[in-house]
């Protein structure tokens, strides 16, 4: 083991820098494989590392190899399985448990030992020793081969150090100048003894000999303090002379400090004034355009808002400590103040003057639009007909592109004076709050009659006021409220009240309509009117979007960051007076600039939703299966406008909408099944295929066209449910009451209508449904077969009867025969009864029964005359069996074959 030892610390470990402490031969426990090594050691720098490491003997066998090691501290257990007895097995518990078994006991504990030894030297983390005696842990083992390793305290393992090769060579030499020197060690340790005197004698002789030496360099030394003396006073006498050339430099180093200290000051006083000239000095030429610039010209407006954004530098720079009490600096403020009132003040009364404009240009096209419809002379369904293939609303993108040349000066008057900012703000939606409520319900108007196409009313624009009076009227309110941003708008509510109030009065004719039934609209009304509505939507949507855009871009609020602001309040949108009195300069606050777009689009677009759900109800009361259209078509604009802003006031108002369509289409599917309990049945006629079961074809084939890829398709399924099951209670209700078609024949026809209908429409939703239509139709059409078949050979079914019950009895089939009352002239008198002539009349009376019970449209006839036959030709088979058991070789056969029933069913159904 000690030349194993050696081998692997000269050939693997010491190319490593480690020392081999302690070595253990193992091989795996339960496993018949090569034996290997494993190795404690520590590295020969600091710091320390201590490994075990697994060497394994190469294939070749020639050499040993490195092949795996492990830190000490990633070893968590060491367990030596029994502290008492002797055993060679072990454990160590590192990030998996490796089970050994050494070659021997006294190895396995010297490394066990071993390992304790480094633990406690080493490592701050303590391994735990489970199983191992409390004796090993405090003393070392005494094995020889290890000893030198293991033994001793833990000192000797630190101080071992390993002969380099220049010692080894020396004491090769001296060996070699021995010859003794292996063969008899006492000798040469003798001879060393010896050698080691003389030379310490040799020492001692030349220490001896270096006094004289010493005494000179004495004397050397004291010569040199002398010298040292000499120098320290030639020293002080030049410090002494230095003295006073210190105090001449220290008048002239003062001096310069002085002359330093106010050329800095100068320096920094021309640096404040050049400050204070370049950052507060505006260019006349920008002091002119604030004061004379044209608003109007785009030349203009660049130059005023390049001036704009000059004076707000000006005002804004970050003064430095003590300049506010500059005199000039004051004035110069009070000029750039009086600059920016006067010129905020010459900016807003021209944007309110183009905002009135602009609003009188719209106003006109308005009313050249509404007067067209009311011109004497012209037809109305032909003028009818013409507006509505223009169902559009106006395009405002002229006036917008117009009004965003100005959204710089918006967003410094937004900085600089609020109040006016705001001012203007209300008054744009004032202005088009009002223009948006005509063009809206003149649309709305205009869908409406489309969608009937007709009205009530033929005077509708008779009381509108003069176009020329209510313009100018209207011009002169909206210049009247320029002059102060904030004014009154009560001429403008007057006209507006005037002006829609006849359109008030023509949607709530239309609203008034009476209730007309789905079945008197085609597949192309209801199209037409899928179209308009889609239309109307298509139309609001650009429309709120473009001016959502512009009032972001011209109102500058697309930075979705707090800010102030002044519609906090519902009763501010709404033109009512909010309890909160504050002044215009200092704004409520409000959530953000993205809440202020929204509650702006709330205020100018405050008509849309009531439009909307006017629209909804005239075209729920046209026709209660348009719900569908538009529960389809609101879904898909919902969910676009939600994929653009969800936040947004299209995908709120949308969203609301939707929620009245969604109302709308629950009450549709409510009413079809309270019309469905409601079905009353003649007592004198068929029943036929029930009306709502047709009808429920007709709506799951509409709404299968509807719903293809909708967003909602979840919403029918529902809707599906209940309608299917609404659909079969009242058809076993109406099959319970018929009294003219039996029930059997109610239910057969309807669930054979209804399966055949979920058949083609290849509803998912509905398979388990379709398979119970299914089920139930089989199930009635064998009752209704059994039912009215019943025993058309009476006397020959009692007969076998009593065969088959004397055979229940006990008595054996062929002793039947044996019996007086059933015996084989019995049997032939019964079936003499039953020729073909009388068994063809029977069928031929069953048919026209059965063709009394049934109706035309299902075309049941020939199945259920199928289905009779082969119940007949299944009864005939059972006689025959029974003939044949209980009556062998008596030759009696009934008076007609099945080839004979076949004739007569299919002749009795030709002839009808």
């Amino acid at each position: 083991m000690t030349a194993i030892k050696h081998a692997l610390q000269r050939d693997i470990f010491t190319p490593n820098d480690e020392r081999l402490l302690s070595i253990v031969n193992v091989c795996k426990a339960g496993k018949k494989k090569k034996n290997c090594f494993l190795c404690a050691t520590v590295t020969t720098e600091r710091p320390v590392q201590v490994k075990v490491v697994k060497v394994k003997k190469s294939d070749k066998g020639d050499f040993y190899k490195r092949q795996i090691a492990w830190a000490l501290r990633d070893l968590a257990v060491v367990d030596a399985k029994d502290a008492i007895k002797e055993n060679p097995e072990f454990d160590l518990h590192f990030e998996k448990i490796y089970k050994w078994v050494a070659s021997s006991t006294a190895e396995k504990n010297a490394f066990i030992s071993c390992i304790w030894k480094l633990n406690q030297r080493y490592l701050r983390k303590k391994i735990d020793f489970v199983n191992v005696s409390s004796q090993l842990l405090e003393e070392s083992v005494p094995s020889g081969e290890n000893q030198s390793v293991t033994g001793g305290d833990e000192e000797a393992v630190d101080e071992y150090q390993e002969l380099n090769a220049r010692e080894e060579q020396d004491i090769e030499i001296m060996m070699e100048g021995c010859e003794y020197a292996i063969s008899n060690a006492e000798a040469f340790a003798e001879r060393l003894s010896r050698e080691l005197q003389v030379l310490d004698g040799a020492n001692i002789q030349s220490i001896m000999a270096s006094e004289k030496q010493v005494n000179i360099l004495m004397n050397l030394l004291d010569e040199a303090l002398k010298e040292v003396d000499q120098i320290e006073l030639k020293l002080s006498s030049y410090e002494e002379m230095l003295q006073s050339v210190k105090e001449q430099m220290d008048q002239i180093s003062e001096s310069n400090h002085l002359i330093h200290l106010s050329n800095t000051n100068n320096v920094k006083l021309l640096s404040e004034i050049e400050f204070l000239v370049n950052h507060m000095d505006l260019a006349k030429g920008h002091i002119k355009a604030l004061q004379e610039g044209d608003l109007a010209s785009s030349r203009g407006i660049e130059a005023c808002t390049n001036a704009a954004d000059a004076l707000l530098q000006c005002m804004n720079v970050a003064l430095r400590p003590g300049h506010d009490m500059l005199l000039a600096v004051k004035q110069q403020q009070q000029r750039f103040s009086d600059l920016r009132e006067h010129f905020a003040r010459r900016l807003a009364s021209h944007l309110n003057n183009v905002f009135v404009q602009q609003f009188t240009q719209a106003l006109l096209q308005l009313y050249n639009r509404s007067y067209f419809l009311s011109v004497p002379g012209h037809d109305q369904s032909s003028t009818l007909a013409q507006h509505s293939v223009e169902l559009t609303l106006p395009n405002h993108h002229p006036f917008h592109r117009d009004l965003l040349r100005y959204a710089k000066l918006m967003e410094w008057l937004k900085s600089t004076d609020y109040g006016k900012y705001e001012g203007l703000t209300k008054n744009y939606m004032d202005y088009l709050s009002r223009l948006y409520e005509r063009e809206i319900k003149d649309f709305f108007e205009v869908a409406k009659i489309k969608m009937t196409g007709t009205t009530k009313e033929s005077k509708k624009f008779a009381t509108l006021p003069r176009k020329e009076s209510a313009v100018k009227q209207e011009t002169e309110s909206l210049h009247g409220s320029s002059g102060k941003l904030t004014g009154s708008t009560s001429s403008l509510n007057k006209l507006s009240v005037q002006s829609s109030g006849n359109r008030r009065s023509q949607s709530s004719s239309l609203l008034d309509m009476g209730n007309m039934s789905a079945s008197d609209l085609d597949v192309a009304d209801r199209t037409k009117f899928d179209k308009i509505f889609e239309q109307v939507l298509s139309e609001l949507e650009p429309l709120c979007l473009a001016e959502q855009d512009f009032i972001s871009k011209f109102f500058k609020l697309q930075q979705h960051q707090s800010m102030p602001g002044t519609m906090t309040e519902a009763e501010d949108l709404d033109g009512g007076t909010s309890s909160r009195q504050h002044n215009a300069g200092t704004p409520l606050p409000v959530s953000s600039e993205k809440d202020m777009i929204r509650q702006m689009m709330i205020k100018i677009f405050r008509c849309i939703e009531p439009e909307l759900n006017n629209l909804i109800a005239l075209g729920d009361k046209i026709d209660s299966f348009n719900s569908l259209y538009m529960l389809v078509k609101m879904s898909h604009h919902v969910w676009t406008a939600q994929n653009v802003d969800p936040a947004s006031f299209l995908s709120t108002t949308l969203g609301n909408v939707l929620v009245t369509v969604k109302r709308n289409f629950d009450k549709c599917i409510s009413n079809q099944i309270r019309q469905m309990e409601e079905v009353k049945i003649s007592k004198k006629s068929k029943v036929g295929i029930l009306p709502f079961v047709a009808e429920f074809e007709e709506f799951a084939g509409l709404a299968e066209s509807i719903f293809k890829n909708a967003e909602r398709r979840g919403d029918l399924d529902k809707a599906y449910t209940k309608l299917i099951r609404g659909v079969f209670v009242n058809v076993e209700k109406v099959a319970n009451e018929s009294q003219k078609t039996p029930r059997d024949v109610v239910m057969m026809e309807n669930f054979h209508h209804i399966f055949a209908t979920l058949s083609r429409l290849k509803i998912s939703c509905l398979e388990a449904e379709k398979k119970e239509a299914k089920q139930k139709y089989t199930d009635h059409l064998q009752s209704y077969v059994i039912y009215s078949l019943g025993q058309p050979l009476e006397k020959l079914n009692h007969f076998f009867e009593g065969v088959e019950a004397r055979v229940a009895q006990g008595i054996r089939e062929e002793e039947v025969s044996y019996q007086l009352a059933f015996n084989k002239q019995e049997l032939r008198k019964v079936i003499k009864e039953y020729p073909g002539k009388e068994v063809k009349k029977g069928l031929d009376n069953l048919y026209k029964k059965v063709d009394k019970h049934l109706c035309e449209e299902e075309n049941l006839l020939q199945v259920v005359w199928h289905s009779m036959q082969d119940e007949f030709i299944r009864q005939y088979k059972h006689f025959e069996g029974l003939i044949a058991r209980c009556y062998p070789g008596s030759g009696v056969t009934m008076e007609f074959t099945i080839q004979d029933i076949l004739d007569y069913c299919s002749s009795i159904a030709q002839s009808h």
